[in-house]
């Protein structure tokens, strides 16, 4: 019998830690992209670049996680 899981996101800072505001379990990329977003166009205005570089990591079914989008600060300023 086969255990199909759904997956899990969470949003990174540049250090591939938890980010320090957005720390929470997405059920979909989609979901943790729209919170990005929103976060970094809201609140995250006030913070310096390198807080609004934000990584997206997907839940393994080991239960560790593996990075799919590395932050990447230059992305806010349009490059």
């Amino acid at each position: 019998m086969t255990i199909i899981s759904q997956s899990l996101y969470r949003l990174v800072g540049l250090d591939g830690r938890p980010h320090h505001v957005l720390d929470a379990p997405y059920e979909s990329i989609e979901a943790a992209i729209a919170a990005a977003t929103e976060w970094t166009e809201g609140q995250g205005l006030a913070c310096s670049l390198s807080e609004r570089a934000i990584g997206i990591q997907v839940s393994t079914v080991n239960g560790s996680w593996r990075t799919i989008r590395y932050p990447d600060a230059l992305k806010q300023l349009g490059f």
